[in-house]
C-alpha cells in the first residue's frame, strides 16, 4: 500500500466521488476502485458502503481513517521539515486568523514579509475564535491571529496591538452629527452584536456593563460586516472596529453607518498571535511570528488617531 493510494482513500472518505477523485488523479474509475479494494483486502474489513453516487465509511472505515490521517499528516510534516532545512526561505507558513482581519491586518503583514522573503508560501484559513484554537491544538496551523487570549494552557498568546472600537450608529441617528459620544447615551437602544462565543460579543457586554447598563440585543450575526449592514439599515447600534478595506460595499441608500469615538469607557479589543506551547515552530514560521510582532503595530491607519 503506497501513500498515494492512502490519499485517494482519504479523499473518498471525506466525501468525494470515485469518479471525481479518479479524474483529479488522472486514473480510470475502475483503476481507483481496484486500489480501494486492495486497501480493504489489506485491512481485512469492508471500509466503504455505497450510498447513491458516493461511498460512505463503515465503522471499520472510520477507525481506519483516523490512523490514515495521522500517517499522512506526519509524512507531510516530515517533508515540510526537510524542505525547511534544505531551503528555509521557500518554506510554507500555515496561518489561521479571525475573519475580520482578512481585509487589512493579514494582507499587510504578509505583504511586508514577502518583501523580505519573496519565496515564502502561505496556507491561509479563516475562522471564528473557537475553531482557531482547534487549528493550533490539532497542528493544522502553525500560528493564529485572533482578538484575545484564548486562555488555553496548550497555547502561548502574545498581544500584537490594540484596536479601537467605535459606536456604530445609523445615518439618521440622533447622535449622527457628533464625532464622539458616551456609550451610556445609547443604553436604552437596541444593540446588534455577534453571537455568543465571539470575543467581540463578550467585549461589548463588558463595556456596556462598565458604562452602567446591560445591552438590549435585538439582532445577532456571525460576521462584523453583517453587523455593520444591519446598523446601516437602521435596525440598531453596535460596537465595531472601523471598516478596514477600500472595497467595503456602500450602503444601498448611499449613507453608511457612522462610527463615533467612545468617551466614557475604554472601547478597544486586543489583537494577538498564538501558537502551540512546547511545539517548535518551523524556521520560516518562527521568522514570520517575529515579523508580525515587530511590524503589526504599524498597520493601524491614521484615522484611528484621536
Amino acid at each position: 500500500m503506497d501513500l498515494q493510494v492512502l490519499r485517494f482513500f482519504r479523499e473518498v472518505a471525506d466525501g468525494a466521488t470515485v469518479t471525481d477523485t479518479a479524474a483529479r488523479a488522472h486514473l480510470t474509475q475502475p483503476a481507483l476502485s481496484r486500489a480501494l479494494r486492495r486497501i480493504e483486502h489489506e485491512a481485512g474489513a469492508e471500509l466503504f458502503r455505497r450510498s447513491g453516487r458516493v461511498l460512505r465509511l463503515t465503522p471499520a472505515g472510520h477507525a481506519f481513517k483516523m490512523h490514515v490521517d495521522d500517517v499522512l499528516d506526519h509524512y507531510d510534516q516530515g517533508l515540510r521539515a526537510v524542505e525547511e532545512i534544505v531551503a528555509p526561505e521557500t518554506g510554507l507558513v500555515q496561518l489561521a486568523f479571525l475573519r475580520t482581519f482578512g481585509t487589512w491586518l493579514v494582507p499587510a503583514v504578509i505583504s511586508s514579509f514577502l518583501e523580505l522573503w519573496p519565496r515564502a508560501r502561505f496556507e491561509l484559513r479563516q475562522h471564528g475564535e473557537a475553531l482557531l484554537v482547534d487549528e493550533l491544538v490539532d497542528g493544522t496551523s502553525d500560528l493564529v491571529i485572533t482578538s484575545r487570549d484564548p486562555g488555553n494552557p496548550q497555547l502561548v498568546w502574545e498581544r500584537v496591538l490594540v484596536e479601537p472600537l467605535r459606536l456604530a450608529v445609523p445615518p439618521n441617528h440622533r447622535l449622527a452629527h457628533r464625532k464622539k459620544a458616551k456609550l451610556a447615551e445609547v443604553a436604552d437602544e437596541s444593540f446588534i452584536t455577534l453571537r455568543q462565543g465571539y470575543a467581540l460579543r463578550e467585549t461589548t457586554e463588558l463595556l456596556c456593563a462598565e458604562a452602567g447598563f446591560a445591552p438590549h440585543i435585538c439582532y445577532e450575526a456571525d460576521e462584523v460586516a453583517t453587523l455593520r449592514g444591519l446598523v446601516t439599515a437602521r435596525l440598531g447600534v453596535s460596537l465595531l472596529p472601523l471598516p478596514q478595506t477600500a472595497t467595503f460595499p456602500p450602503s444601498p441608500t448611499g449613507h453608511p453607518a457612522l462610527h463615533l469615538g467612545v468617551t466614557d469607557v475604554r472601547a478597544e479589543r486586543d489583537i494577538g498571535m498564538a501558537w502551540a506551547a512546547g511545539r517548535t515552530l518551523p524556521p520560516l514560521s518562527e521568522t514570520f511570528r517575529r515579523h508580525v510582532l515587530a511590524t503589526a503595530p504599524l498597520t493601524l491607519p491614521g484615522d484611528y488617531a484621536g
